[in-house]
């Protein structure tokens, strides 16, 4: 029987103070979404900036994560996670403030990279608080329930803050959570680091932002402009895997690495890491999809569309918190396999969705995909933390953040092509339409419904094809989003047999510990 100790109330009293910032770190990606219009009338925004007031926060936020990850390792996890919290509060304010649209593009900068602290902290911290391999897996469990629900939910709150107050409510959301943190941390968490690492690489940290920045960069170029974008993503694509591939040879030669690359060893670390890249990449560019068909296709506005994708948060949300109790009897790997075989079911649900059934098949469809991700969100962050030694613990949850930061990118600009591409062979331009309306009308569903408004003949016509196009690119979309899952559970079955029941999973663990393994923490007086 294992001699691990169990977390008591004041770790699960941690878990929940934890909890609110990755919630809001998730959904201040997607909460100016309905904000952008009034911000950009109010502060004179052109189209260039409000795609750079949209965009900074998640670049930096992704570029930073590896950095950060191994920071707190060698700082300390609840340290910088207080740095980073209040960090994160000034510059809300500062947003919620801002003059010009320079000057909130500059404190979105700030939110991104103070994000990056704060998320693979949270992490750390619950996977050193939560030594029981069990309870860590319901703890992880809460953590991605709230992250993947804070995304969905954005939208939402910032459709109810915008009908109540001004655009920057938005922002100053996140003031008194961060306020919370600041104040119950230093009381409930305990702080741990690495006394081994040595100081932080410069070098490689550059080389990490050069690796993750101009990739993401060009996907999300690539989702905007299509091929039409030039060649500019896919040299910036290119810049970043050779920045990459830099970046990883020099972490296996230095003393101090950033990132242990020898954790892609184990085999469970680099499937669940393969997994949740790939995953995430189809459920990113599948709720592109979703959220322009409830818009543009049923004609719903946001705020009411942003109601109508709340079961998409709410059912991978009891995806992943069921899982870790299903994971205790029966192999995570099965568990994992068997919940992404039961998104393929979605997948094929939304096949069979057309332009005029309205939402009854679509939502089912999309909170079934999402449900069954549930167990490998959950238990592939499990795996991939849980595979790492605990001081290495912050590496590994950043790396778990940036695949899927990374797998979001590719799946916008991969489905959003694939939608792209049926569209532009299907959809039917009246000839009594020209110029830049005919053009906008070709390029995408939105534009065809703001052409049809012009139209005195034929506007119901284009619509009805525009629909029709739209709904055949997503019918594709998904028919590549069954496919991939399907390869993915069988990758899951196959790769992470070996891994043992949650139950099982730290056995060894605490044998090791007891005999003199390598250091957790700092020691318990200075911890408290």
């Amino acid at each position: 029987m294992s001699d691990v100790p169990k977390a008591g109330r004041r770790e699960w009293a941690g878990l929940a103070v934890l909890a609110l910032p990755t919630m809001l770190l998730s959904m201040d990606i997607s909460v100016l979404y309905l904000a952008l219009p009034s911000l950009g009338a109010d502060l004179g925004a052109g189209s260039t900036q409000q795609l750079w007031i949209m965009d900074i926060y998640g670049f930096l936020l992704a570029g930073f994560l590896v950095t950060m990850g191994t920071l707190g390792d060698r700082i300390g996890r609840r340290k910088l996670l207080l740095i980073g919290a209040a960090a994160f509060g000034i510059a809300s304010v500062a947003a919620a403030y801002s003059t010009s649209p320079e000057m909130l593009i500059v404190t979105r900068a700030l939110l991104g990279v103070a994000g990056a602290t704060l998320m693979p902290s949270t992490l750390a911290l619950i996977s050193n608080m939560f030594a029981d391999a069990g309870q860590r897996g319901a703890a992880i469990a809460v953590w991605a329930m709230c992250m993947m629900a804070g995304g969905a939910l954005g939208p939402v709150v910032g459709g109810v803050l915008l009908e109540q107050f001004w655009w920057g409510s938005v922002f100053l959301m996140g003031v008194p959570i961060m306020l919370l943190l600041l104040v119950t941390g230093p009381v409930l968490l305990p702080e741990f680091r690495d006394e081994e690492a040595g100081g932080l690489d410069l070098v490689s940290v550059v080389l990490s932002l050069a690796a993750v920045l101009p990739v993401i960069y060009g996907f999300k170029e690539l989702a905007a402009e299509g091929l039409a974008g030039g060649a500019l993503p896919w040299i910036a694509m290119v810049v970043g895997l050779v920045a990459g591939a830099v970046f990883l040879r020099r972490q296996g030669r230095i003393d101090n690495p950033i990132l242990d690359v020898k954790l892609f060893h184990n085999r469970a670390f680099a499937a669940a890491l393969g997994i949740m890249l790939f995953g995430g990449a189809a459920l990113g560019g599948t709720f592109l999809l979703v959220s322009q068909y409830v818009q543009s296709v049923e004609g719903l506005s946001p705020a009411a569309a942003g109601w109508w994708l709340v079961p998409v948060g709410v059912s991978i949300a009891i995806g992943a918190m069921v899982s870790p109790a299903i994971a205790q009897k029966v192999r995570p790997g099965t568990t994992i396999a068997v919940g992404l075989a039961l998104s393929v079911v979605g997948f094929i649900m939304l096949t069979q969705v057309d332009a005029g059934s309205g939402l009854g098949l679509l939502v089912p469809g999309i909170a079934v995909i999402y449900f069954g991700a549930g167990p490998a969100v959950a238990l592939g962050v499990d795996l991939v933390v849980g595979s790492a030694p605990p001081e290495k613990a912050g590496s590994a949850a950043s790396m778990s953040e940036t695949s899927n930061h990374l797998g979001i990118a590719m799946g916008i600009a991969a489905f959003g092509s694939i939608g792209s591409a049926v569209y532009h062979s299907e959809v039917v331009v009246p000839e009594s339409l020209r110029g830049e309306a005919a053009e906008a009308a070709g390029e995408s569903v939105a534009g065809a419904v703001a052409a049809a408004d012009g139209l005195a003949q034929g506007g119901a016509a284009l619509l009805d094809s525009a629909r029709e196009a739209f709904t055949s690119g997503m019918h594709m979309a998904a028919i590549v989003g069954a496919v991939l899952f399907g390869s993915l559970a069988l990758l899951a079955a196959v790769a992470l047999r070996e891994a043992p029941p949650l139950g099982a999973a730290k056995k060894d663990d605490a044998e090791s510990d007891a005999g003199g393994g390598a250091p957790q923490s700092v020691p318990a007086a200075a911890r408290d």
